[in-house]
């Protein structure tokens, strides 16, 4: 049977049924229409919005198995002839014209992407699509972007604000604007450019790559290590169970958070496929891991995590990052920001000013409590509904809420009110339970806190961008078990199916990639890492004193740079 024959389309039909309202984009140079398939994506429709008007070859082909990307298949509706040149979605402040609507054929202020600018402050530009001038981008005669040569001052904050860069009238914003012109030119600097040739030399290698890495059998689970990791498993519950029985309360909930603390990682492989790589197996592998074992949502997690992988430190998109009024990673999030993930906006108000000035001491204070909010957000979802309720995910909901039943049935009911009898003894088992899992929350904040969270543009690729944005931890074979593969996690995101137990032998071929094509990869040690970590934070707390200071003096009708009044 002859394979059907798809129109061919232009750029122009492309963009108005984007105008319209349907989520398209393109796919081994097939036009993929996902309306229909979007609300029943097991990791939810916000992954899919960010990649429309974009070619999401490579973000599909990371995060999809074959026989996901075979259904997609069933919603060609023409092709592409040529080099796609990405949109900027419409979820990130992209505009669209209508067929109906007259213009140039091409859109300069969607086609560039400008930086510097906010998907809020775009959304409110004109219909043409128009930005704002970007301080770091000009557009030369072939519609491609070049680097301007401007000075760029130090690349650490400045210890004071100057009259030239802070306006009355402003309320610092010029400040934020100078900070976000010194992180992308710093970014320009460090990574290849963002030009057509580049990016596409650096796409074919990463091509190369992946079918290198299904060549050499990576994606091949050894069943032998999970035996391992069950044996490992076991010996954690059986321990914490003897000690509860001999009424060393302590000691139990801390080889149950041991236990929670190894647990994830195998939720964390069975929700990218990484083990079976069999849809419906892997996910009740990890429901029973997550959900039944663990009380946290394994469908919130794939929502969240989906997001994540493909719009990677983005401090508007990113959830993994958003953790306002608690922790800032960026100054971009002192515009109080609306996150495209949570629909909301993450004021930059009264409590955020006094949790970011000593966010740098709170952290891992506040990295031992994160398992209570995953607690918040996985009944969010499941209460709520937030998953797919149609397709062939849309029975895992019931099977979560069968097992949150039965985590606080055992937990909550048979350990903390029928075992213990004191509510000090609660407390203080709760308490070391739940916090002795912490190294979890600081191994995910390693990888990408202390990562660019510039925005380099549409027409970054895939491959560039996730290594921008994650860092590696280096470590001793014999401590992998402990970092749980997380320590791998720019590899990870390149091909995030990979068996963890496949991302240490990974991890040379992406070093040769790296130095191929010219991009940096960021390994650092543990220690280090933490201190680059830490080191943000603080820097982004000395940003925020500074801006509050620019104010202060501007609603004082002074002079910045004196301190005196006009």
């Amino acid at each position: 049977m002859a394979p059907r024959a798809y129109p061919s389309m232009s750029r122009r039909e492309i963009e108005g049924l984007i105008a319209d309202g349907h989520m398209v984009f393109i796919l081994d140079q097939y036009v993929i229409k996902a309306d229909a398939w979007a609300p029943y994506h097991p990791g939810g429709d916000k992954a899919v919005r960010h990649m429309i008007g974009r070619d999401a070859t490579d973000e599909v082909t990371a995060l999809h198995s074959r026989e996901a990307r075979e259904q997609m298949n069933r919603y060609r509706i023409g092709k592409f002839e040529g080099r796609w040149s990405n949109f900027i979605p419409p979820i990130q402040g992209g505009k669209f014209r209508r067929l109906s609507e007259t213009g140039p054929e091409e859109k300069i202020g969607n086609d560039l992407e400008c930086p510097t600018t906010s998907a809020a402050s775009t959304a409110s530009s004109s219909d043409s699509g128009s930005r704002p001038p970007s301080p770091v981008f000009d557009v030369n005669v072939n519609g491609a972007l070049r680097k301007r040569h401007t000075p760029v001052a130090s690349s650490s904050a400045p210890s004071v604000c100057s009259v030239s860069s802070v306006e009355p009238e402003d309320g610092g914003m010029s400040f934020l604007n100078t900070l976000t012109h010194e992180k992308i030119v710093l970014d320009l600097d460090k990574y290849p450019p963002i030009d057509s040739a580049t990016q596409d030399n650096i796409v074919t290698k990463y091509r190369e790559l992946h079918q290198r890495v299904k060549d050499e059998g990576l994606y091949q689970c050894n069943y032998l290590d999970y035996a391992v990791e069950c044996c490992r498993y076991s010996l954690l519950a059986i321990t914490s169970f003897l000690f509860l029985r001999w009424g060393w309360y302590a000691t139990s909930a801390a080889f149950l958070g041991a236990l929670w603390h190894q647990l994830v990682f195998t939720a964390h492989d069975a929700g990218h496929m990484g083990i079976t790589h069999d849809f419906h197996t892997d996910s009740v592998i990890g429901i029973i891991i997550g959900d039944f074992l663990g009380g946290l949502s394994l469908g919130w997690w794939k929502k969240n995590h989906n997001v994540h992988h493909v719009v990677t430190n983005a401090p508007e998109h990113d959830p993994d990052i958003e953790h306002m009024p608690f922790l800032a990673v960026s100054h971009r999030l002192f515009q109080s920001l609306r996150s495209t993930y949570y629909d909301h906006v993450m004021e930059y108000d009264a409590v955020a000013k006094v949790f970011l000035r000593i966010q740098h001491y709170a952290y891992y204070v506040l990295l031992s409590f994160g398992r209570l909010n995953l607690y918040r957000l996985s009944w969010t979802y499941l209460i709520l509904g937030q998953g797919p309720r149609k397709g062939p995910a849309w029975w895992h909901r019931h099977l979560e809420i069968v097992g949150q039943l039965f985590f606080w049935t055992w937990f909550g009911y048979g350990i903390l009110y029928k075992t213990l009898s004191t509510n000090w003894d609660r407390f203080v088992f709760f308490l070391i339970s739940h916090v002795v899992p912490m190294p979890v929350h600081a191994q995910i904040c390693l990888s990408h806190f202390a990562m660019s969270t510039s925005d380099l543009g549409p027409h970054e690729s895939f491959p560039q961008k996730m290594l921008r944005t994650t860092m590696d931890i280096d470590c001793p074979a014999w401590l992998d078990f402990f970092h749980g593969g997380l320590q791998f996690q720019a590899i990870h995101h390149l091909f995030p199916r990979i068996p963890r137990h496949n991302l240490r032998r990974t991890q040379k071929l992406v070093q040769e990639f790296c130095n191929d094509v010219g991009i940096p990869y960021a390994l650092y040690g543990f220690v280090d890492g933490n201190k680059m970590v830490v080191g943000t934070l603080a820097e982004v707390s000395r940003q925020a004193a500074i801006l509050a200071k620019c104010q202060e003096v501007i609603t004082a009708g002074g002079d910045p740079l004196h301190g005196h009044s006009h």
